[in-house]
């Protein structure tokens, strides 16, 4: 009925860091108890507040917390990495978790992340597929070479054929590249259009469907639950709007439209007034939100929200909606 998402943002009006980090475990940790379906953490870098740059790092310490509790990257930014170090660390993430963590791969839109990690932008999409063939080829465990140098991973991922992989994106290249690579796809509120073009992409390229997953483009993605939404917007709402802000900046700077936490807002009564992307709900709300077949997105840390308001919120939902 929900999910549990950590983005890490720390910005210096939040609460202090390692306190987010270690919320976010026991967050986690609650999740598990309470039928979370996944918990959710991505990926950015250079961010003058402090989003999470290592999402394997956090997710393997949620994954040592629970044992059961599928956790999801979404989304992992594959061109900035080296894949055949990037293939170690998914294959012994996949061991510790039980094969447990599954990816959403994207080629990202800052170009400031580029240019930290030496690559050419403009190349980010032949990179990410010359990185998921190696990675897959890696993950068989034989010995390959790749640009010139002798690879062999091990050990050897538990998961058949390697972790879980979807492609993350909104726009009909990204869409061709799920269906030629036989991947499912995790859409960012693009046009409902774009899962037909996955379709006759999928027949074209002589691929099995997978799944295929497009939020409309308004679809509440930063949920909180609160018995009095007027009072949590005036104690909360400038959190979700350094959430809103910075990504519209990102977008901005970008070219990018498409996102799962997009908003034109530059106050907190205007990101209420858009009913968009950033929602408080009452218990009822939210208990008829699940009704029509969508889960709770729970943010509960959202832009260095203190942990006692995301607590606040987590246990209500505990209480009042499941």
């Amino acid at each position: 009925m929900f999910t549990l998402r950590f983005d890490m943002r720390a910005p210096v009006s939040g609460a202090p860091i390692q306190d987010l980090y270690q919320a976010a475990i026991e967050m986690s940790a609650w999740g598990e108890k309470n039928g979370c379906l996944m918990a959710i953490v991505s990926e950015h870098h250079g961010s003058s507040d402090g989003y999470l740059p290592a999402p394997l790092v956090l997710a393997s310490a949620l994954a040592a917390r629970t044992s059961t509790l599928p956790i999801q990257i979404a989304a992992l930014l594959v061109p900035l990495h080296d894949p055949i170090e990037l293939a170690e660390q998914m294959a012994v993430l996949d061991i510790v978790s039980g094969g447990r963590v599954s990816y959403v791969c994207a080629l990202g839109y800052r170009a400031e992340e580029y240019a930290m990690f030496g690559h050419d932008m403009r190349q980010r999409g032949k990179r990410m597929e010359a990185c998921l063939e190696a990675m897959w080829q890696a993950w068989t465990g034989e010995p390959f070479i790749y640009e010139g140098r002798p690879v062999q991973v091990t050990p050897k991922p538990i998961s058949a054929g390697g972790p879980p992989l979807l492609m993350g994106g909104a726009s009909p290249g990204a869409i061709r590249r799920a269906a030629r690579f036989g991947m499912g796809m995790l859409g960012q509120g693009g046009p409902p259009e774009l899962e037909q073009l996955y379709a006759d992409a999928c027949k074209e390229f002589g691929t099995t469907p997978g799944l295929f997953v497009n939020p409309p483009v308004d679809a509440p993605t930063s949920v909180f639950v609160a018995e009095d939404p007027d009072r949590a917007w005036a104690e909360i709402g400038s959190y979700l709007l350094h959430d809103a802000t910075m990504y519209g900046e990102w977008m901005a700077a970008g070219g990018t439209h498409a996102s799962a936490s997009g908003s034109q807002a530059l106050t907190v009564e205007a990101l209420r007034a858009e009913e968009g992307n950033y929602r408080i709900l009452t218990p009822g709300q939210a208990k008829s939100l699940i009704q029509t077949g969508l889960p709770l997105l729970l943010q509960p840390l959202v832009g260095g929200l203190p942990p006692e308001y995301g607590w606040r919120c987590l246990e209500l939902v505990a209480s009042q909606v499941l």
